[in-house]
Order: C-alpha cells, then sequence, then structure tokens
C-alpha cells in the first residue's frame, strides 16, 4: 500500500522523548513545552507561540482569546476539514460559508465583503492543501470593517504568502501536527500571534486560568480550558521543526513530479501556486473534470485496487446537518470541486517510484488513453 500521507519520524525524536521518560517530565510542565514555544515562533517570525493538544484546540482557543461568543458571526469557507466550523459553534457564535477559488481552492476573497453584517466579528481563511488564501485582501476587509482575522494554517505551514509564512498574517494563525501533517506531535497544536496580549491571553486561557498565589495554591479568576501540550509531545515537536526545511524541500519536489507526469492528462486539472505564494503541497491534490473518461469515485477505486491510499476533496460544510440551516453566499465551486476533487499520496518519504505508479493509473483511465 503507498499510504496517503504518514509521519517522517527520523531525526531526535527518540533522544529527545528518552530524556523526558528519564526525567520523569512527561506532562505538561518540562522545558520542551517552552523550547517548542519559542523555536516555532522564530522559525514563523511571530512574537508569541503557544502550545496546544490539537489544531482544534487552537483554532477554539484564538476565538476566545478575541472574545468570538454568542450572537457573533464568523466568515469561513466550506470546503475546509470540519474543525474551523466546529470551532465556532463552540464558542457560541455561528459560521457564514463563503464560496471557494476553482484553481487555488481557497476562500474566494471577492466573495467576502457582500457576506458581512452588523453580526460579523471575524474572518477565518482556511489554507487548505497547502496554497494561501489571498491575505491582503482578507486584511484590506477586515481592517475596513473592524474585524479579526484568525488564520486555519492547519494544513499550511512551510507555505509562504509574498515571503511571509501563512499563519502570521491576520491577529492569530493556527497549526496542527496531526499525524499527516508536515510536522507531527503525534497530536498537538500551535497558536501563533504577534500581538503579545493575545497570546498571553491565549497562554492564560489554555492553561486553565491559573495563578500560583505565594503559598502555592491555585487560583483561577475566570473560565479556563485544559488545552496544554505534554512535555514529552513538545519533545518531539522540537526534533521535528529541525527538519522541517528539509520535509518542505521533499514534498515540493514531489509536487513538482506530479506536476510533469500528469500535466498532459486529458481531464485532470493540477494544482497550482499563485505568483504570490510559495505552496508547501502539504497534500497534492487534482481535480477530474468530466471529459477525463470516468469519474472521480471510479478513479479512486481503480487507485485503491492497486495498492494506493487517496481521498476524495472534504465535502461542504454548509450541507451537512448541523450547519444547512446556517447563512451561505453562492456555493458554486464549491459544490463543483467537492465532487471533482482528489488528494493523491504526499508522504515526506514517497519515493519517486511511487509517485511513478500512481501517474500511470491515472493515465491509463483518461478517455485519451480508454
Amino acid at each position: 500500500m503507498i499510504p496517503l500521507c504518514v509521519p517522517e519520524i527520523k531525526g531526535n525524536e527518540w533522544k529527545y522523548i528518552k530524556e523526558c521518560l528519564d526525567t520523569n517530565w512527561v506532562s505538561s510542565a518540562g522545558s520542551y513545552v517552552d523550547k517548542f514555544e519559542d523555536e516555532f515562533s522564530k522559525y514563523v517570525n511571530v512574537k508569541s507561540a503557544v502550545v496546544t493538544m490539537n489544531g482544534t484546540a487552537a483554532l477554539e482557543l484564538a476565538l476566545r482569546a478575541v472574545g468570538i461568543g454568542q450572537g457573533d458571526e464568523v466568515i469561513v469557507p466550506s470546503m475546509t476539514f470540519i474543525s474551523p466550523v466546529n470551532t465556532i459553534k463552540y464558542v457560541g457564535a455561528e459560521p457564514v460559508f463563503v464560496d471557494v477559488c476553482r484553481d487555488t481552492y481557497v476562500m474566494d476573497t471577492e466573495k467576502l465583503e457582500q457576506l458581512l453584517t452588523s453580526k460579523t466579528k471575524a474572518i477565518m481563511p482556511v489554507h487548505i492543501y497547502g496554497h494561501s488564501v489571498d491575505m491582503n485582501q482578507v486584511m484590506e476587509i477586515a481592517n475596513k470593517y473592524n474585524l479579526y482575522v484568525i488564520e486555519d494554517a492547519t494544513e499550511g505551514l512551510g507555505s509562504l504568502y509574498k515571503g511571509k509564512s501563512v499563519g502570521t498574517i491576520g491577529h492569530i494563525g493556527c497549526f496542527s501536527f496531526n499525524g499527516n501533517k508536515l510536522i507531527t506531535t503525534g497530536a498537538g497544536g500551535m497558536l501563533a500571534t504577534n500581538d503579545e496580549k493575545l497570546g498571553d491571553k491565549a497562554k492564560f486561557l489554555s492553561t486553565q486560568t491559573k495563578v500560583i498565589t505565594d503559598n502555592k495554591a491555585f487560583y483561577h479568576p475566570e473560565v479556563g480550558y485544559n488545552f496544554r501540550m505534554p512535555n514529552i509531545l513538545a519533545a518531539m515537536g522540537c526534533a521535528q521543526l529541525e527538519k522541517i526545511d528539509e520535509y518542505i524541500k521533499a514534498k515540493r519536489e514531489h509536487a513538482k513530479l506530479y506536476d510533469k507526469l500528469l500535466k498532459d492528462v486529458r481531464g485532470v486539472t493540477l494544482p497550482i501556486e499563485k505568483e504570490w505564494c510559495k505552496n508547501v503541497y502539504w497534500i497534492y491534490s487534482i481535480l477530474i473534470e468530466d471529459d477525463y473518461g470516468i469519474s472521480r469515485d471510479e478513479l479512486i477505486q481503480k487507485l485503491l485496487d492497486n495498492g494506493i491510499e487517496c481521498r476524495p476533496f472534504f465535502m461542504s460544510v454548509h450541507n451537512m446537518p448541523p450547519y444547512i440551516e446556517c447563512r451561505h453566499g453562492d456555493m458554486k465551486i464549491t459544490s463543483e470541486i467537492a465532487i471533482k476533487g482528489i488528494s493523491l499520496p504526499s508522504s515526506v518519504g514517497l519515493t519517486d517510484n511511487e509517485i511513478k505508479k500512481v501517474c500511470e493509473i491515472i493515465k491509463a483511465n483518461s478517455k485519451l488513453n480508454v
């Protein structure tokens, strides 16, 4: 089986984790928590970073840190993993769905302004599959209407927008270290911001708003949350971060080979890289058009039959039962690519021969070759 996207573990993971085990610092206290936050903030070039137990926790923490709550609206794409949408509900707010661009699969910023109301308090761009949203347009609208911008960069670590790391352009950015992400801690996330007050607020909320008194008792002045990352996972994160540039290089080289082998296949639309973006190609994702020869789902089965794991694009969230009554704009592009998109194997350790095998099957099933 050629897997869709599995972690690459070949650095100092064992060494750092063993140190945690040998010293008994395995929980949320310990030097690796601070070290991971510090090194991550330097890597993406922000003033403050806060580790969390997963990317979803980072997104919820971001919303709570800026005060989003009951009666508020947050604009978010429907073409996304469901986590960012769920977190809007967690805090009592309502998602408002915006369509995406057909070429990049990310939020169509030209359609944002028409969705704004007096209840709108934030925009949540999602840098899906590794390509960035056009953040200049997002920030212009946010500044014009005094809105917060919380970037879901859980799939975009390593991607750049006009030379800046995605997740560092809005008020807060959120990252994931799930097992299939560019770097992993098994589970885990990170909140990043250049607003140190927001960073301090997020850290305070994430650690149960705990204040230690002079006699070492715990005092909690407001409701807090147990969103902490254990030291043992932060140790793994430090080791993974040491390899991140190598992993980004591999992802981009894989995408280049996919592009070369699939560029002339009829009915296949390849992912792109806008001039203002450096795409990390977290997962290499294509569209199977009507003139391909067989349907997207039929191709998925052909690939599976040949030992190749792949996955359809995320289903449209605005059509799912918990969100079907939520307000949205024209979702024509979202609805179209949700049934045409397919994500191909994209592990850091993917070999050229494995990529060639995937592409051979895709070529063989095109109408041009049927």
